[in-house]
């Protein structure tokens, strides 16, 4: 390691020096070749034209239902939004499945489209359960919100078929999911509707956007005109909607970053074999591995903390490596049902979602990106690996500095 740990005093949380000097983050910013994207502004600037629809806008939306193969691509202002006008754009009433295991805004969204959410459990690799998904449908249920996380596809299969067998709209969250496969197919093409973020924490972003995709002409008509207002000419507004529209500069952004995609997902790739390397062996550390048969964009290095094993809590390490300019993240925490309105609405969501609560105190999302070397990664790996050796002195430690 770049830093002597052969003692506890060492740590940057005691009396050490942090081991990077700099913060490592999870989902720090990447973005592509800045001459293109500044060539995209001047021409831009030079047409005047810098939103409501823009040329860039429509060559992204081309760009990504070839990338994809899908039939639409519909281009929104952030991923929220997507999401939201997604669910109303179904012109339906009544409750929503979706996990608890997941970012906030999914469940906003429903919520934000005059919908109730609904919890139910995910299963070992993070997904929705479709088990449990049966067991939470009722006379009220108009809609199953699928969360593909980590990028990971969902059990479509399975979830289309209680869809169909109910009479329900089956949509998914694909905000972790751009240019991933599920059964080698592109993520983007399945239940009625995909929502993507491009926020700019994910590896393909527009530094604040989203995308909706569908194979459905109907719906993407719908999109289209939700997102302006439901206006279907100059002066004809056909439906509600609102302003969700993508800016021209955003578009350029995610324009020069699709460009250079495929080399952020290279280093993501070498980084997380790094990292598998590296914790392979360390007692109660369990790496999410990807299935090998599908295409992955590698952004997410995802931990489960066994205390029992490792020696310590999965909160205790997080201080550990926050100390050491390390900014892990323990997504996600502590999941939609424990927080408001949720919590609220739903006071025993938790006695439906064991899998989820117990995840929650387990899961720790480590650094990637272009600011990580693979070196980074090992050091981090190493840090790890002491904390577990040395997980009696460090308790030890903190009781007595307490």
């Amino acid at each position: 390691m770049s830093k002597d740990m052969r003692s506890t005093a060492s740590l940057a949380c005691f009396t050490g020096e942090p081991l990077f000097p700099e913060t490592l983050s999870v989902g720090r910013p990447q973005s592509g070749d800045t001459d293109r994207f500044f060539d995209r502004l001047r021409d831009m600037f030079s047409r005047n034209w810098l939103t409501n629809h823009g040329p860039m806008v429509q060559e992204l939306e081309a760009a990504v239902e070839v990338r994809l193969d899908v039939k639409h691509a519909i281009a929104f202002c952030n991923g929220t939004v997507a999401l939201e006008m997604m669910l109303r754009a179904q012109e339906i009433k009544g409750e929503v499945i979706v996990p608890s295991f997941t970012f906030i805004a999914t469940v906003h969204a429903i919520r934000a489209a005059g919908l109730m959410p609904v919890f139910s459990d995910i299963g070992s690799t993070h997904l929705l359960d479709p088990d449990a998904v049966e067991r939470a449908v009722t006379p009220n249920t108009a809609a199953i919100l699928g969360v593909h996380t980590w990028g990971q596809g969902c059990e479509i299969e399975r979830l289309q078929f209680l869809a169909d067998q109910h009479g329900l709209k089956l949509l998914f969250d694909a905000a972790h999911a751009f240019d991933c496969t599920y059964r080698g197919r592109p993520l983007g093409g399945f239940g009625v509707c995909e929502a993507f973020s491009l926020h700019a924490t994910k590896v393909f972003h527009s530094f604040e956007g989203g995308l909706v995709t569908t194979q459905d002409d109907a719906v993407a008509h719908r999109l289209r005109l939700m997102r302006n207002f439901g206006f279907s000419d100059y002066d004809t507004v056909v439906c509600a909607g609102g302003n969700g529209k993508l800016s021209e500069p955003a578009a350029a952004m995610a324009l020069t970053n699709l460009e250079s995609l495929s080399s952020f997902i290279s280093v993501n790739r070498e980084l997380h074999e790094v990292y598998r390397r590296s914790l392979q062996g360390i007692p109660g550390v369990g790496l999410l591995d990807y299935d090998p048969r599908e295409r992955q964009n590698h952004q997410y290095v995802v931990l489960e903390i066994d205390q029992d094993g490792f020696g310590m809590s999965r909160d205790q390490l997080l201080r550990i490596l926050q100390a050491e300019n390390i900014l892990a993240r323990r997504y996600f925490y502590p999941s939609c049902h424990r927080m408001e309105p949720y919590r609220t609405l739903d006071p025993e969501a938790g006695h439906r979602l064991p899998v989820t609560t117990s995840l929650c105190e387990r899961v720790l999302v480590l650094p990637t990106g272009g600011q990580i070397a693979p070196i980074d990664a090992e050091d981090i790996a190493h840090l790890i690996g002491f904390c577990q050796r040395e997980a009696g002195a460090i308790r030890a430690r903190w009781e007595h500095d307490a």
